[in-house]
């Protein structure tokens, strides 16, 4: 998910005392941000180790690689299958929060992101038939898989497929702290394709200040400061592609099988993990602007909504989200 972008963290990179450890996972870029190491060798090693828990984890959740857990699965005739401790956590969470949110989240909608063109099967360049769009539903639902903890088993009915891509990215996140935790590295900034984890202070002293970045081009960020928690963002500005006048976004409401059509451009969620906040911050997005904010103070969410109008973007805060982050002006 985009947003918010590390390379917006204050400069963190160039402070003084500050160094970065960077890599590749998941089709983007990973960075940390930590105090500098006195010993270049640790420094190696904690990189090295955090390539490898990614690398694992696309192993096994890879909608991408044809010999990961997940496709494995995905071709997997009627039956219980047992997986990775990895993957039954997340997917464990995923179902959490599709049954929370009644299905506004659901991690079984892997043929409808093929068929829209933003899965391994490419892009397309025009919306598929409805009667394609049908069939796909008619393959997904969170409510026609079941789990097995004392046996990490996961039952596939037969053609269900699996989508971890809106959780996955958070899931690394927690796993990069993991590894930063167990090298007693007390202040830090962790991030994966946009999302974040931050702990103790930043390079400038008190906790670590980010920007959330605006939906539309050209438009001014949020200053936040966070910290000793984990950030995620759902946009639909990123990936997407236009025909016949309109603009087909990437994220799709599972419910209907078609890309969302509302103003609601993008919903940020601080959570204790970033695996929750990744999977809830795409569930509000798809809510809307009405059930979504709705939603999110009913339950305490600590969420940031960001609107589009005719006059520019509207933000909005859950009361939770204050509690954590204060916004300019507030």
């Amino acid at each position: 998910m985009p947003l918010p972008t590390a390379a917006q963290t204050a400069g963190a990179s160039a402070a003084p005392g500050y160094a970065a450890l960077r890599g590749r996972s998941m089709g983007t870029t990973w960075t940390v941000r930590l105090p500098a190491l006195p010993d270049e060798a640790q420094a190696r090693r904690i990189g090295a180790r955090i390539q490898a828990a990614l690398d694992l984890i696309v192993d096994q959740m890879s909608t991408w690689d044809e010999t990961s857990d997940l496709c494995r699965l995905n071709r997997a005739p009627c039956g219980w299958y047992q997986v990775p401790e990895a993957f039954f956590q997340v997917l464990r969470c995923a179902l959490e929060v599709a049954d929370r949110s009644q299905g506004a989240y659901d991690p079984t909608v892997g043929r409808l992101v093929d068929l829209w063109g933003f899965g391994p099967c490419g892009p397309v360049d025009r919306p598929p038939e409805p009667a394609r769009i049908s069939a796909a539903l008619q393959t997904a639902g969170w409510r026609r898989t079941a789990l097995n903890a004392p046996l990490r088993g996961v039952w596939q009915p037969g053609g269900l497929c699996f989508d971890l891509s809106s959780i996955a990215k958070g899931y690394g996140v927690d796993a990069m702290a993991r590894v930063l935790d167990e090298h007693g590295v007390r202040h830090y900034l962790a991030e994966l394709g946009g999302e974040l984890t931050l702990r103790g202070q930043g390079p400038r002293g008190g906790s670590w200040r980010l920007d959330i970045e605006s939906p539309e081009p050209g438009g001014h960020g949020l200053p936040l400061c966070l910290t000793d928690t984990a950030i995620a963002t759902s946009g639909d500005y990123r990936r997407r592609f236009e025909h016949g006048g309109q603009r087909y976004a990437h994220t799709l409401d599972p419910r209907s099988g078609r890309p969302l059509a509302h103003n609601l451009a993008s919903v940020s969620v601080v959570h204790g993990t970033c695996m929750m906040a990744d999977a809830l911050a795409t569930a509000l997005l798809c809510m809307g602007p009405g059930q979504g904010p709705d939603y999110a103070r009913r339950h305490g969410i600590a969420a940031l909504f960001m609107t589009r109008h005719p006059e520019g973007i509207a933000v909005d805060w859950t009361p939770a989200f204050l509690d954590i982050a204060q916004p300019p002006g507030v």
